[in-house]
């Protein structure tokens, strides 16, 4: 995994770029890469608050590099990502909850994202898992990923299930036995589960420490360190699998 950085338009902004090779497919929900297939890398890319450009594919597709892959954006702090691993399961995950937000609100109630912006906030997640799904158990392990987000939100006090811009990938590999399941209570989806939780919860509790003031959130404020404190381009150790 690699953390760089670029300057846009006077800021200074973060990528994160986790390159797996060939041998993985992915499933995804992001706009460059999303739904099921192969998958060489991810990216997420950090772009300013208040984000207006109207090509955000070819935007991605700028900072990414050659071959397939999937490709994220993001307004909070990329360098600030979290990371966690469990079983063979690893996540790296970045956290800004500027709107924590439930996902069924009443018909006809105010748009939470159009909120006065001091601080962004979207969650985006990607697992990387060493063995071979099925297509349902991609499905599954999406499930798992955002129950267990979720779970670290409101353990962390945030009344939400996380907010309205949310992103996921799931990578696993394309060769061997496939597993046929990736719901919690399965030896992988219990994993996913884990490391998932682990790494959102410490991005939330690091986010609600730099944001005194941001959205509403019960219980105790705290602030844990996370992988932040690499230089511009320098590769992250123990994670390429």
């Amino acid at each position: 995994m690699l953390l760089s950085h670029r300057v846009e338009d006077g800021v200074r902004l973060a990528s994160l770029l986790w390159e797996f090779g060939p041998g993985w497919r992915a499933i995804s929900s992001a706009m460059v890469g999303g739904g099921i297939g192969p998958v060489e890398w991810v990216l997420n890319a950090q772009v300013p608050g208040g984000y207006a450009r109207m090509d955000p594919v070819a935007h991605l597709l700028e900072m990414a590099p050659p071959g397939r892959g999937v490709g994220m954006l993001t307004a909070a702090s990329v360098e600030r990502f979290t990371r966690a691993a469990d079983g063979g399961v690893k996540v790296a995950a970045t956290t800004g909850l500027r709107v924590p937000t439930w996902a069924a609100a009443p018909e006809g109630a105010a748009d939470p994202e159009l909120a006065p912006m001091h601080m962004p906030g979207t969650i985006n997640i990607i697992v990387a898992v060493p063995v071979a799904m099925s297509d349902a158990a991609l499905v599954n392990t999406v499930m798992t990923v955002t129950e267990a987000k979720t779970q670290a939100l409101v353990e962390e006090g945030f009344p939400c299930t996380g907010t309205a811009s949310d992103a996921v990938c799931v990578a696993v590999r394309d060769d061997g036995p496939e597993e046929p399941f990736g719901g919690p209570r399965s030896l992988w989806g219990a994993r996913v589960a884990r490391a998932v939780h682990s790494a959102v919860r410490r991005g939330a509790r690091d986010w609600a420490g730099r944001d005194r003031h941001s959205a509403v959130r019960r219980g105790p404020r705290g602030r844990t360190r996370s992988d932040q404190d690499i230089t511009q381009g320098e590769e992250i150790s123990g994670t390429t699998m």
